[in-house]
């Protein structure tokens, strides 16, 4: 498995950071991901101002707890993929997805991380940094 998907599905919960229009940060949970071509994607809703800030201020961090001791932090930029094929693969990995998507309904999007850096802290060992 992919280094970065694994580190973002060991954290359960990760939360995402944009920039809105004005220059402000904006964090939400999200807790899918996905591998596509061996590519890292997210997905979110085309009508979510997350998705308008993604698109228009791309670099993005991510930030999880793995457990009590360690967390990452992931810094990309996040790429639209339009592709029926690339959403299909987000829900297949991701089979509660299902319950509010449809590859083909106007609202599902998929993004890919471009250039990760995925960087592993804890409290008890020096950092790790994967790519």
């Amino acid at each position: 498995m992919n280094a970065i998907l694994e580190a973002l599905r060991s954290t359960g919960v990760f939360y995402v950071a944009t920039v809105d229009d004005a220059g402000c940060p904006r964090v939400r949970p999200f807790g899918a991901a996905a591998e596509y071509e061996g590519k890292v994607y997210l997905c979110t809703n085309n009508t979510k101002p997350c998705f308008k800030q993604m698109l228009a201020h791309p670099e993005v961090e991510i930030c999880g707890m793995e457990n009590e001791t360690t967390w990452i932090r992931l810094s990309a930029k996040l790429r639209r993929d339009d592709r029926p094929k690339a959403r299909e693969a987000m829900l297949e990995q991701n089979e509660g997805l299902r319950r509010m998507y449809a590859a083909n309904d106007g609202l599902f999007e998929v993004l890919y991380l471009e250039d990760p850096v995925c960087t592993r802290y804890s409290f008890t060992a020096p950092p790790e940094t994967v790519e």
